[in-house]
């Protein structure tokens, strides 16, 4: 809300500015509080220029002079906050989705050879034996089977995890530091959810994770910069609450 009372207030500020465009050769700056006046317009046209291109002039002064008068409203009053709410989640979005394109695209520039050694290293993984491959592209390797129950997706699950690079390197391991991690199946990356729901518990599994399936392009790290595919050693100790 504080984003777009403020967004409203430029833009009112800049209709009057243009309301009265006509007879702005005739303003007098006399006094400090004219020529502050004065700047403060322009720079507040200058903003409305940068961020609000796609505005309707008309329309400001429209609703400007509707809100003046409190009569003659094209929109229902009580639906501008959702208008605006919608307006600008959207732009958000958009933002959202453009910068994304963009570290990816970077990120596909800087991490290529990164993304090929993850490639190579499942491509001949899969062909060992015991490892299996899910249609999504995750691999795994059974190494102990269990006979407790399977999680389901909102599970809140315990156990113990090893995770590597396709090179060895740890990164990241809750067997090291002796204390068994909780959380829902859902909210970690999407290859070792997807695993989670193959296990029992007391089963333990290793999982091969391609990078679309972990982090992709984001960069998690020194151990784990953007297109790595990762190793984890899982045990499923227990599920805490369905």
């Amino acid at each position: 809300m504080k984003i777009i009372k403020s967004t409203l207030f430029l833009m009112i500020t800049v209709a009057l500015f243009n309301c009265n465009s006509k007879s702005s050769s005739n303003v007098s700056l006399q006094t400090e509080v004219d020529s502050v006046s004065y700047a403060i317009g322009l720079n507040i046209s200058k903003q409305m220029r940068v961020n609000f291109r796609e505005v309707n002039k008309e329309a400001i002064l429209r609703g400007l002079e509707d809100g003046i008068d409190s009569s003659g409203f094209v929109i229902p009053e009580k639906d501008v906050t959702a208008i605006l709410n919608t307006y600008f989640q959207k732009k958000q979005a958009e933002q959202r989705k453009e910068q994304e394109a963009k570290a990816k695209k970077d990120a596909e520039e800087k991490f290529a050879d990164n993304k090929k050694a993850g490639e190579a290293f499942l491509a001949s993984n899969k062909m060992k034996k015991g490892v299996q491959t899910t249609a999504s592209g995750l691999q795994y390797q059974v190494l102990k089977t269990g006979k407790g129950k399977k999680p389901n997706p909102t599970s809140i699950v315990k156990l113990h995890y090893h995770g590597t690079t396709i090179k060895g390197e740890v990164f990241d391991s809750s067997v090291d530091r002796k204390k068994p991690y909780e959380l829902k199946v859902n909210q970690f990356v999407k290859g070792f959810s997807e695993g989670l729901l193959m296990m029992n518990v007391g089963s333990k599994y290793k999982f091969f994770i391609p990078q679309e399936l972990a982090y992709g392009y984001q960069n998690r790290g020194e151990k784990i910069p953007p297109f790595s595919a990762l190793v984890f050693e899982v045990e499923l100790l227990d599920i805490i609450k369905e």
